[in-house]
């Protein structure tokens, strides 16, 4: 998988996710220990969607994050979006899924025209996508003025006393729950290795000045290898 870049690599996480969405809320709760939902719930707070708001999240997966945001704010406008189809057939399947706007589309060639949502959101999904700037830029293009955009993701482990422990959960225990509950080895061997080969929280902090967004700020959380960054239109 290291070695794939652009449209090979764009299909392979494409078709790896079509793979996993039956299983994938399951992993994603043993492996952060229940975090995941709280990092989610963070997420939104940071988003600070009006009572009658209009919400886009990318990479939605399975829709943790509009779900959660239409049970805070039932009167929110909630879009969904993912280029897995199999993601978004188990979002539409979810309790309270008749309430979202499921939408298949690329996160570099958004189908809104500019100035139409209160807040962009994506959790775990930039350091999957081909080009940052343009991800970016599309997502500043559609936030209104004043908008927000807040992405949550994981960020490269630093030299910190927790290391071993750390490369020993990407590596050992996060692939070993891939196999075990999903049969999917190789798809969770595909984290450790793409959140190792991401930009490190300040750097993903400056791609996203860099798309012309201001008040850039981000928090590193679970010893550094999360981080959430937001910034404003």
């Amino acid at each position: 998988m290291a070695h794939l870049t652009g449209h090979k690599r764009a299909r392979y996480v494409r078709a790896m996710f079509d793979r996993i969405a039956p299983r994938y809320d399951l992993i994603n709760r043993l492996m952060t220990a229940g975090q995941d939902m709280r990092w989610r719930r963070r997420l939104l707070n940071k988003a600070g969607l009006p009572g009658r708001g209009r919400l886009l999240d990318l990479g939605t997966g399975t829709g943790d994050v509009p779900l959660a945001a239409l049970r805070a704010q039932p009167g929110v406008f909630s879009i969904g979006a993912d280029f897995s189809e199999g993601m978004l057939r188990a979002g539409r399947a979810r309790a309270g899924g008749s309430g979202v706007r499921w939408l298949s589309t690329d996160a570099l060639q958004l189908p809104f025209p500019a100035s139409t949502f209160d807040a962009v959101t994506s959790a775990f999904l930039m350091r999957n996508v081909i080009d940052l700037e343009r991800a970016f830029g599309e997502q500043q293009r559609v936030l209104r003025s004043g908008g927000k955009v807040v992405c949550l993701d994981t960020t490269p482990p630093g030299f910190t006393l927790f290391r071993p422990a750390l490369q020993f959960h990407l590596h050992r225990v996060v692939p070993f729950l891939g196999r075990l509950i999903a049969g999917q080895r190789e798809a969770y061997t595909y984290l450790p290795e793409s959140t190792e080969g991401f930009l490190p929280a300040e750097g993903l902090a400056e791609c996203i000045r860099a798309a012309g967004f201001r008040d850039v700020d981000f928090r590193r959380m679970m010893f550094g290898t999360v981080a959430l960054h937001w910034g404003r239109k």
